[in-house]
């Protein structure tokens, strides 16, 4: 797999700074979350790609034949694709702690690729993710940092869902933190925070 598999902005770390991987949502770009990704922690290095896959012109990470409804062929496709590229920069910064968080279809890529390959992140945001499918067991995810942010009424990703997938990163012996407002979709200043403080944890 190549370091060239997807478009994206990058930035390398300062020594001793995380590496820090930024997915962004449905109808986003590489751009979306890049420079507030730089200022997450002084010195971190970011990469961020564009999904690539266009659903009516928005980028997206992998394709879905209605609201919630996933292309599982096709996911599977784009797993096993964002897992190499992300191995190919994780190898080339070997002495960097690997970061990462997604928005929405951005959370949801990253969430398949951590359930796949346990062993590439060691810190783990997923804001808003959906997860339509009961996810195996994985016992390598014991101990490791993850933060996941939901809105109690999101039409999108629907709250039981959303507290389902708590419970299963749980399950697995992950340290989960959690950040829920009482809105839809949207990103909250409380969820930036959130996140801010648990990447500089």
């Amino acid at each position: 797999m190549s370091t060239q598999s997807y478009t994206a902005l990058t930035s390398d770390p300062a020594p001793g700074a995380p590496l820090i991987f930024a997915f962004h949502g449905t109808g986003g770009d590489e751009h979306q979350f890049f420079d507030f990704s730089r200022q997450l922690v002084p010195g971190a290095g970011v990469i961020s790609p564009r999904g690539d896959v266009s659903e009516g012109g928005a980028a997206r990470f992998f394709r879905r034949t209605g609201e919630g409804v996933y292309d599982m062929d096709d996911l599977a496709r784009a797993t096993e694709k964002m897992a190499g590229f992300i191995a190919t920069h994780k190898a080339t910064h070997s002495d960097a702690p690997i970061y990462g968080f997604g928005y929405s279809n951005g959370a949801n890529i990253l969430a398949a690729v951590v359930m796949q390959r346990p062993d590439l992140f060691d810190r783990i945001a997923l804001l808003h993710p959906l997860i339509p499918w009961q996810p195996a067991p994985v016992p390598a995810l014991a101990d490791r940092a993850v933060l996941i942010s939901a809105g109690q009424n999101d039409p999108i990703c629907p709250w039981p869902q959303s507290e389902a997938l708590m419970t299963w990163f749980k399950d697995q012996g992950a340290q989960v933190t959690r950040e829920i407002h009482d809105g839809g979709h949207e990103l909250r200043r409380s969820e930036a925070d959130a996140l801010a403080r648990f990447m500089a944890a």
